[in-house]
C-alpha cells in the first residue's frame, strides 16, 4: 500500500481537485484506492465526490471512544474507490492533539488498499507537515503565481525543519547548536540549510548520519496547476532551483494541469471533472499523472521498494513537463477553435475570456513587482550568519 499525501502552501491551487480526480483515475485503472479528507476544519472532498448526507467522519471517530475506524471508510458510487470523510462538522477537529494525530496516522497506515491519497489542509502547521511525512513521495501542488510558489517553497522548508527537529535528539550536540542559533535571534526562515547540515556533520556525525538516512528517500513530487500558457511552466524550474540551493532538496516534476472553467461546472453538478468531461485537457492531464504513479510504483516494486531516483531522472521529469505544457496548450487552442466553428462558443464569449485573462495577467504583474521589491530589500539588507 502506498500513501500519497497531497499538500499546498496556500489554498485555492486545486489540491482537492487533484486528490479526488487522481483517486478516481487510479481506481479506473483497477487499483484499490482510498481518498481521505484530512483538510480538517475545511473538509470538502465529499462535495467533489457528490457524497451527500455524510454523518460520520474523522472528527466523529476521534471524539468517540468506541467507534471502529472501518466505520468511517465509506464506499462511493465509483468502483474500487472508498472515502474517509473529514471532520463531519465536529468543532475543533483541525487542532489535533499529538495522541490523536499518531492514532490517526497508525489507522491510515493500516488501511487495505493499493493507494491511500490524503487531501491535506493548506499551510504549514505541524499536523499538516506530519501527515505529509507519512510518505517520502508526497505531492506538492502549486500554481504559477509568485505567492503560490513562495508558499510551496516555505511549506517544503517547514517539512525539512520538521525532519531536522525529529532527528536531532534533545541531548545531542546538533540540537544544542540549533538552539544557539534560535537564541541568537535567527529564526528558521533565516537559516541556510546546507550550511547548517555541513556544520552538524562536523560537530555531531551521529546526528548527521541519522538526518541523511531520514532524507535519503524524501523526494516530493511537484504538480503545477492552473497554467494559462506554456511559459508558466518556467515557474517550476525556479521552485526546483530554490529547493536545491537553499534546502539541499531535490523535487521531481509529476505534471502540469491547465486552468479549465469546466471544473467549476463539474463541481456544481456534484461530479468529478474526469467523470463530467473525461476527454477534457484537464482530465487527460490527471490521467497522465495517474499513469506515471502506476509505472513508478511498478518499477519501485521490482527494485524491492528501493527508490532509484537520479539527477538524470529528475531532469527528465522537468523536460517532460515542458513538452506536456506545449502539447496541452495546442490541444486547448484546437478545442476553442472547434467551439467557435460549431457555434458553441460565440465571439463575445471569446472576447470576455480574453478580457478576464488580461485582468488576471495585470494582477500577476502587480504581484510580481511587489515581490521583486521585497526581494531587493532583503538582498540589500544582507543575509544572516546562518
Amino acid at each position: 500500500m502506498r500513501i500519497l499525501p497531497i499538500a499546498s502552501g496556500k489554498g485555492g491551487v486545486g489540491k482537492s481537485l487533484l486528490a479526488v480526480n487522481l483517486s478516481l483515475a487510479l481506481a479506473q485503472a483497477g487499483k484499490q484506492v482510498v481518498v481521505a479528507d484530512l483538510d480538517l476544519g475545511g473538509s470538502n472532498v465529499h462535495l467533489i465526490l457528490g457524497q451527500t448526507g455524510v454523518q460520520k467522519g474523522i472528527g466523529t471517530y476521534l471524539n468517540s471512544a468506541d467507534m471502529d475506524f472501518e466505520e468511517i471508510v465509506l464506499d462511493t458510487d465509483y468502483k474500487n474507490l472508498r472515502f474517509i470523510p473529514g471532520d463531519a462538522e465536529i468543532p475543533g477537529t483541525a487542532n489535533l492533539k499529538t495522541g490523536q494525530k499518531q492514532k490517526l496516522i497508525k489507522k491510515i497506515r493500516g488501511v487495505s488498499a493499493d493507494f491511500v491519497i490524503l487531501d491535506l489542509g493548506a499551510g504549514s502547521n505541524y499536523n499538516i507537515v506530519d501527515f505529509f511525512l507519512t510518505s517520502g513521495r508526497g505531492i506538492v501542488i502549486t500554481s504559477p503565481t509568485p505567492t503560490a510558489n513562495l508558499n510551496a517553497y516555505l511549506f517544503l522548508k517547514n517539512v525539512i525543519f520538521r525532519l531536522i527537529h525529529s532527528t536531532f535528539k534533545k541531548d545531542s550536540a546538533a540540537r544544542e547548536h540549533l538552539n544557539k542559533i534560535y537564541a541568537a535571534g535567527s529564526g528558521a526562515q533565516r537559516i541556510y540549510v546546507p550550511r547548517l547540515i555541513q556544520t552538524i556533520k562536523e560537530i555531531d556525525p551521529k546526528s548527521y548520519a541519522l538526518f541523511r538516512e531520514q532524507i535519503r528517500n524524501f523526494h516530493p513530487w511537484l504538480v503545477l496547476n492552473l497554467l494559462e500558457d506554456p511559459k508558466d511552466n518556467s515557474k517550476s524550474l525556479k521552485l526546483r532551483r530554490s529547493c536545491r540551493e537553499y534546502l539541499d532538496l531535490e523535487i521531481e516534476h509529476l505534471g502540469i494541469i491547465y486552468r479549465d472553467d469546466l471544473q467549476d461546472v463539474a463541481l456544481k453538478s456534484r461530479l468529478p471533472i474526469i467523470i463530467y468531461k473525461p476527454n477534457s485537457v484537464l482530465s487527460q492531464a490527471i490521467y497522465r499523472i495517474a499513469d506515471k504513479l502506476i509505472v513508478e510504483g511498478e518499477e519501485e516494486s521490482e527494485e524491492q521498494n528501493e527508490l532509484n531516483l537520479t539527477i538524470e531522472t529528475i531532469d527528465e521529469s522537468f523536460e517532460e513537463a515542458e513538452v506536456e505544457a506545449e502539447v496541452d496548450f495546442e490541444t486547448k487552442m484546437r478545442y476553442m477553435e472547434d467551439l467557435l466553428n460549431c457555434g458553441a462558443l460565440t465571439q463575445g464569449d471569446l472576447i470576455e475570456t480574453i478580457k478576464t485573462q488580461q485582468y488576471e495577467i495585470s494582477q500577476l504583474k502587480k504581484e510580481n513587482i511587489f515581490f521583486k521589491a521585497k526581494l531587493a530589500k532583503a538582498i540589500n539588507g544582507g543575509f544572516a550568519a546562518y
